[in-house]
């Protein structure tokens, strides 16, 4: 098991011929300090040049019907990620491949300003954060994020972010400025205030304090800023719904968002794996009340109740983060990102006006 990362192992996936990889990557900071020196292996960034960037949804329980994703694979490591079978088309694994050999998209900023520039194009919000986060570590030297968000200020365009890294906090400047005109939201992703669970649960995502604290900032700096206890597991987090709800509204969100955890494709045996690493005392609980949350499966892949669950587990659930929202003063209108302000980026002739 490779220390400072989520998965435990590299799956096979038979639905796309995967054949077995050699796993790598970057290790914890303090991990040599603890458990004494290692052989330190490197996480592998391959350059991708895809031909258009933004990404189109119809999926009706989700908020955005477009996104753009800037990177492939996500180094947080989070066991839990719904979105780690997509490595599997790559011929990667879901398990350590999708942490440890990433894609960065470096024309992306290059690829949005020509899609902007369409006479056809509709201005919708541009959801960032949806299959990856935009703000995992090699956003520090890639800066692809950045980029975007560059172009998006320019532009006069609507953005949602989902992130669960304190990075964000690099791009205050351009944030701001953009909420001024009610161009932007962000979500931060909360899952668990305790720093030894979050140490496996999602290894190598900034501290919960860190992102408590960005929230703080963030909102001080007048960004709409809300925050996600997505997902939630039984037996593992959910004693701490209405701690992270009073943390998280105290620091100045304005709403609360949480769904269960899923477990679609290769992540179910993944998260198994996880369990019976590091909860083996329970992970046989675990799993019975996700199954009970799924309608007797380890997931549920239906639009609508893949997002809240159902049966009695869900129920409670339900009921204990309403009443922690109700009780933090949370429950307020989500804010309404202007459109009209959208002008398309300058081309080779600057604006007159």
């Amino acid at each position: 098991m490779e220390k400072g990362r989520g998965a435990t192992f590299n799956t096979q996936s038979a639905r796309f011929s995967l054949p077995q990889r050699e796993t790598d990557g970057d290790w914890l900071d303090a991990v040599e300090d603890i458990d004494g020196p290692f052989t330190r292996t490197r996480t592998q960034v391959t350059i991708e040049h895809p031909r258009t960037i933004i990404t189109r949804n119809k999926s009706p329980d989700i908020g955005f019907d477009q996104s753009i994703n800037a990177y492939r694979g996500c180094e947080h490591g989070c066991i839990y990620c719904f979105a780690r079978p997509t490595h599997a088309y790559h011929d990667l694994s879901p398990g350590l491949d999708f942490e440890t050999r990433l894609f960065a998209k470096p024309d992306a900023a290059d690829l949005l300003r020509a899609e902007l520039s369409k006479k056809n194009y509709t201005v919708m919000p541009i959801a960032l954060g949806t299959n990856t986060d935009p703000y995992q570590p090699i956003e520090k030297d890639w800066r692809i994020t950045r980029s975007i968000l560059e172009l998006l200020a320019e532009c006069r365009h609507p953005i949602f972010i989902t992130t669960k890294s304190d990075r964000i906090l690099r791009d205050i400047d351009l944030l701001a400025a953009m909420a001024r005109d009610r161009l932007v939201s962000v979500a931060i992703s909360v899952t668990t205030l305790d720093p030894a669970v979050a140490r496996t649960l999602e290894p190598r995502a900034p501290h919960p304090l860190r992102r408590v604290e960005a929230i703080r900032r963030l909102a001080d700096a007048g960004v709409p800023v809300y925050a996600s206890l997505s997902p939630i597991i039984p037996a593992i987090t959910d004693h701490e719904i209405e701690t992270i709800v009073a943390r998280v509204a105290a620091a100045g969100a304005r709403e609360v968002t949480y769904i269960p955890v899923r477990l679609p494709h290769e992540v179910a045996p993944l998260f198994r794996a996880w369990l019976d690493a590091h909860y083996p005392d329970r992970a046989a609980r675990v799993m019975t009340i996700i199954r009970e949350l799924r309608g007797g499966r380890d997931n549920d892949p239906n639009f609508g109740s893949r997002m809240r669950g159902q049966g009695v587990w869900a129920d409670l659930i339900r009921t204990r983060f309403v009443k922690a929202r109700k009780r933090a003063g949370l429950g307020a209108e989500r804010l309404t990102l202007r459109t009209d302000l959208f002008r398309p980026p300058e081309g080779a002739q600057m604006r007159l006006l």
